[in-house]
């Protein structure tokens, strides 16, 4: 992940995420969340990552931190996971990528896991996901993957809502967990945000 050091091209690439993520994907106004919740914004992350810009500045990072963990599939929860797995693929990560299904499908061959064939004991799955609040659709993609006996090495998500998401993700993977940017810095004068800000990189 980005080191702070200028001269790392990982830490570019998070500069371009980042102001792609203000410029396009933040939306100010009521909003019901993906947790039911009720909130006064919301970062639609696909409206950045699926423009040249924030979609190329991710790959690097996806892929840079695939190759980080040791990934050889990356995935998670469709559809917030399906523009990052792919964005992997671009990024030049050698590894296979996957959606999720909320269910399997009750035709053809009944899948719950779409994507290249992942084998148990052999294949390791970096969850990725879009925007994190509580959690809860990162660790039901965690579940599916566990249920084929698939090893999980780490989470990533492109924006945190420092909403306690991270603590059960962290819980239910039993893997590392890191944001690339998060909601102070997308949206420092967010009006719920706490009297110190706090890191935008969870390890």
């Amino acid at each position: 992940m980005p080191t702070g050091d200028p001269h790392d091209p990982r830490t570019d690439a998070r500069a371009r995420l980042l102001r792609a993520l203000r410029e396009h994907a933040l939306v100010i106004g009521e909003v019901v969340l993906t947790s039911g919740a009720t909130a006064q914004y919301l970062v639609d992350a696909k409206r950045a990552i699926l423009l040249p810009e924030g979609f190329a500045a991710l790959g690097e990072l996806v892929a840079a931190q695939a190759v980080a963990w040791g990934a050889t599939a990356v995935g998670g929860m469709t559809m917030g996971a399906d523009p990052i797995a792919c964005a992997a693929l671009a990024g030049g990560a050698d590894v296979k990528a996957f959606f999720v299904r909320k269910e399997a499908k009750a035709h053809g061959l009944a899948r719950r896991i779409e994507g290249p064939l992942l084998v148990a004991g052999e294949d390791r799955c970096m969850l990725v996901e879009d925007v994190v609040t509580t959690g809860g659709s990162t660790i039901r993609a965690i579940e599916a993957v566990r249920a084929e006996g698939l090893e999980v090495v780490g989470v990533l998500a492109i924006c945190d809502r420092l909403a306690g998401g991270a603590a059960a993700i962290r819980e239910a993977a039993a893997a590392p967990y890191v944001a690339l940017t998060s909601i102070d810095e997308v949206y420092p004068e967010r009006p719920d945000r706490w009297p110190s800000p706090r890191s935008p990189m969870s390890a």
